[in-house]
């Protein structure tokens, strides 16, 4: 997987709308668990690239550091070189002062080239920074992603869940509804309304014919009074 590659599928999955998604899939929590396999997939795959390239990098600022080293190095050997040419032209060895100023010569070409060596990795070194950057930014923004994918995940199973029960105990509620004239329940309610009227009946019944025999007590009582009133009149 090239650096253009990772860093294009980092972005694309960064940039990518969880709700909008949700919204467009038939079955969204099938949806958002192939979505965590991809994402933990490419979370993989995009941390060993990034670690790749930072560990390109890593070998490029070294290099870069050892040139710079390198370059101070050579400087200082050509200088050194340089000053013992001179002395020995003070005192008159100038073949000797010939070969310390060659030698300072071919440390002053070694310096160059460090130098340009250095010089040409900078750019590079500048470019791969920012391709890290934007690599590490990327993954940190896919590992959030992921965080809400799982997140909502976990809040869609549980209304899923929670909705299951409040249909199984409103179908529970269906079937035991007293005001269904076809329950059991309501069934045997009428039966013992009827048996309370009935009780009632026979106890009405009851009170009528105990009045009547009060009524009877009391016409039997007047009749006596009016044969004692006639057998008074009778004896006067």
């Amino acid at each position: 997987m090239t650096k253009q590659t990772v860093l294009g599928r980092v972005a694309q999955l960064a940039k990518a709308n969880v709700n909008a998604l949700l919204d467009q899939a038939e079955d969204p929590q099938k949806m958002l668990d192939q979505l965590i396999r991809d994402y933990t997939n490419n979370i993989a795959e995009a941390e060993q690239a990034v670690a790749s390239t930072i560990g390109n990098l890593r070998l490029m600022e070294q290099d870069h550091k050892e040139d710079v080293e390198a370059a101070e190095e050579w400087g200082q050997k050509a200088l050194a070189a340089s000053r013992k040419a001179d002395e020995l032209r003070a005192a008159g060895r100038n073949a000797d002062a010939d070969r310390f100023d060659s030698l300072a010569k071919v440390a002053l070409g070694r310096q160059l080239q460090s130098e340009n060596e250095a010089k040409t990795a900078e750019p590079t070194i500048a470019s791969q920074t920012q391709v890290v950057d934007k690599l590490k930014s990327g993954l940190d923004q896919m590992k959030s992603k992921l965080s809400e994918l799982q997140s909502k995940r976990d809040e869609l199973v549980a209304r899923a869940k929670s909705a299951q029960a409040q249909n199984q105990m409103m179908d529970a509620v269906k079937n035991i509804d007293v005001l269904d004239p076809t329950s059991e329940l309501n069934r045997f309610e009428d039966k013992v309304r009827r048996e309370e009227a009935k009780a009632m009946g026979k106890q009405e019944l009851a009170a009528s014919s105990l009045d009547a025999q009060f009524e009877q007590l009391d016409s039997l009582g007047d009749n006596a009074e009016i044969e004692a009133r006639l057998a008074a009149l009778k004896a006067a």
